[in-house]
């Protein structure tokens, strides 16, 4: 049976003893409240059991079939950015403006569901699509791998589509049916659930990847259908105003459309340092991230012992994720932030200089999960509290464009340096390094023009 919050424009007279929270029309008991938390994170452990396991046993794929540095770069990051500078912005915008009986956001993640499950099976599947479609074709024999990682990579284009497609959907949900004053900790426990779908996939599964790929991405595709599938049904959201009417004369359409996205997010000089701010955090992470799996073994490190550093690292984040949570709420995201990139900037410094084998490798990776962590936890909320909340979805997706145009180039690049030196992992912590710096100091700007407009007690969100 479906738990619905009342969707009452006008909200119910209080009940002595009974607290409640509201967002927008909706209206909660706490007891409805828990609820509702219940099912986003059902939702969010399918989503974040995605997440975690398909990358790592996509690069261990692409590494069995002999790609290169570059290829992994170009088809784990760099196509997925692609995807996103061009697909996120348009479903976000039309997600904000859009009224329908499921809402504005639901409909969109029951669309994406299925497409994602597909795209898993088919990179299950792609080493025997590839191998039979190249003996249909009579192709070299030599050529055979580089057949396998066409087909993943086709089948990876597919899956990170979904994924651009939901996330900002996903988040714009959270942001309409959450209430404000407890959203860091509901981050902070988002937080947890991705964290133990981590822990559970690297203790039990990276181990075995390499021969079990086929039903370990199989079993995932259809739970994170499922899961989706459910959160869908049961979370209700609430009435939305209509949508901002045209302006008298202005042109409509697509093209018009574009430029109003691009006029509303991107000619404030605020808003473009707020989003370099987080696309620069997160792309800070991403080196160490790409190449962890190809690091671990150049450095002599098993398959297993790498998934029981990264049990550790969930662990260790786990204990971490509500009080960090809790500390958003108090003393806002934007310091969470700024402390967590700064510790992991003086981290990523000592690991290039320092790392020379396997152990302290370890080391300075599991520093590398804990404070990444520490950010997206402690971050989590920033958009939600810096952005305007009625376009909430459609900011997000200019944020998900500064950050695809960086990793565009991130990607390759990257994969091409370490082609060049040899293989030699250090430098993933040096990029690291040098770019969470450029995140610290945008950091900053933004908190100096956030306390200008007002800060802790009295922001509101530019026009």
């Amino acid at each position: 049976m479906s738990v619905t919050p009342a969707a009452d424009p006008a909200p119910s007279p209080p009940v002595p003893g009974r607290k409640r929270w509201h967002v927008g029309t909706l209206t909660y008991t706490t007891g409805a409240l828990v609820i509702l938390f219940c099912w986003l994170l059902a939702g969010d452990f399918a989503w974040q059991l995605k997440e975690r396991a398909a990358p790592p046993v996509v690069q261990i794929m692409l590494r069995k079939f002999q790609a290169s540095d570059f290829l992994s770069g170009l088809f784990l990051l760099s196509v997925p950015s692609a995807i996103g500078l061009f697909i996120g912005p348009i479903i976000c915008y039309r997600s904000d403006r859009h009224r329908g009986r499921w809402g504005r956001r639901i409909p969109y993640l029951l669309v994406t569901s299925p497409i994602a499950t597909l795209s898993m099976a088919g990179l299950a599947l792609g080493p025997v699509i590839g191998a039979r479609l190249h003996a249909w074709m009579g192709w070299s024999p030599a050529s055979l791998n580089l057949t396998i990682i066409t087909v993943l990579g086709l089948s990876w284009t597919g899956f990170e589509f979904t994924t651009v497609a939901a996330n900002a959907v996903f988040n714009g949900l959270v942001n309409d049916v959450v209430p404000e004053p407890i959203i860091g900790r509901f981050f902070g426990l988002f937080r947890a659930v991705s964290l133990i779908s981590g822990m559970v996939f690297n203790f039990y599964l990276i181990g075995v990847a390499k021969e079990h790929f086929l039903p370990i991405l199989l079993g995932i595709g259809l739970l994170y259908g499922g899961g989706m599938l459910a959160m869908c049904l049961f979370v209700k959201e609430g009435e939305y105003p209509a949508p901002p009417p045209p302006v008298p004369g202005e042109r409509r359409g697509f093209i018009a459309g574009l430029r109003t996205y691009g006029r509303e997010c991107f000619s404030k000089p605020y808003y473009l340092w707020v989003l370099a701010s987080i696309a620069l955090a997160q792309m800070a992470f991403i080196p160490v991230n790409l190449f962890s799996v190809y690091s671990a073994e150049s450095f002599g490190l098993s398959m297993t012992l790498y998934g029981r550093y990264i049990v550790v690292m969930y662990a260790c984040s786990l204990l971490l994720a509500y009080p960090l949570g809790w500390l958003a709420d108090r003393f806002h995201p934007i310091r969470v932030g700024i402390g967590s990139i700064a510790a992991y900037a003086l981290v990523m410094a000592f690991g290039f200089f320092g790392t020379v084998g396997p152990r302290s490798f370890g080391i300075v990776f599991l520093a590398h999960g804990v404070l990444s962590g520490a950010y997206f936890t402690g971050a989590a909320a920033i958009g939600q509290r810096l952005f305007p909340h009625h376009r909430f979805a459609q900011f997000m997706a200019a944020w998900v464009q500064v950050l695809a145009l960086g990793n565009i180039a991130l990607g390759p690049l990257m994969g091409l340096l370490l082609d060049l030196l040899g293989h030699d992992y250090r430098y993933t912590f040096g990029a690291g390094c040098l770019i969470a710096l450029a995140a610290l100091i945008a950091g900053l700007v933004v908190q100096r023009r956030w306390k200008s407009l007002g800060g802790d007690t009295s922001y509101v969100a530019p026009e």
